[in-house]
């Protein structure tokens, strides 16, 4: 693992990154979890995915374990694009795009040994998540006017508005990351380059519930 940050910027893998200093060091000098994650917005993988997956094949290769991620319950939300509100597929085709995707990312990464990878979908406990425990035990950690300056969400509401679906679409994301955080000990999201906001808020809420720092990793080009 020796000096891997430095090979993953080499190979244009990495555009920003929370904490970079401590990052390098954490990644070159142990092993940690981190997570992917995929939502299921089209039948299979697309080119949008690849950067992401590059990159999580090289942390592997490296020692790291990998947790790939298939959206199965925020697919059925949709994360907020700039150009306009998203149309919300039935949940059966959600449910065979998510499986589509999970049979294809076993191609991609090792399932034996000691970092070997695991495939989660986030249905399986975002399922469980009443309304009240979203507005008491996520809700109060958001700041609205932070919320508001997210890119895509500013974008749409000086254009055609936002749904509040969408807009509580980082709520989900960011409880994803402390689900895997609490379960496996995640320290670390890799995201495309209209993640950032959204794996930002998990780290945020990460702090704010378990008192802990974890990280994030934008990677160049690597929209989803």
């Amino acid at each position: 693992m020796s000096n891997l940050w430095q090979d993953l910027q080499w190979r244009g893998l990495i555009a920003q990154s929370t904490d970079e200093k401590v990052l390098s060091g954490l990644l070159n000098n142990k092993s940690i979890t981190f997570y992917i994650g995929f939502d299921p917005t089209a039948p299979s993988l697309h080119l949008g995915n690849l950067m992401q997956i590059l990159l999580a094949k090289r942390l592997q290769l490296a020692g790291h374990k990998p947790l790939a991620l298939v959206g199965g319950a925020t697919g059925l939300i949709g994360d907020p694009k700039e150009s306009g509100e998203r149309n919300l597929n039935e949940e059966e085709i959600v449910i065979t795009w998510t499986e589509n995707i999970a049979k294809q990312l076993v191609k991609y990464f090792d399932f034996f040994g000691n970092n070997k990878c695991d495939v989660v979908n986030n249905f399986d406990w975002t399922s469980k998540l009443d309304a009240i425990s979203l507005l008491r035990d996520l809700g109060k950690h958001f700041s609205i006017n932070r919320m508001l300056e997210r890119e895509a969400v500013s974008a749409r509401l000086n254009a055609s508005g936002i749904s509040y679906t969408e807009f509580s679409y980082a709520l989900l994301q960011a409880n994803d990351y402390l689900e895997l955080h609490r379960k496996y000990d995640c320290q670390l999201q890799t995201g495309g380059s209209d993640q950032w906001g959204n794996i930002t808020a998990g780290v945020d809420l990460i702090r704010r519930v378990e008192a802990k720092s974890v990280k994030l990793v934008e990677v160049i080009n690597g929209e989803i």
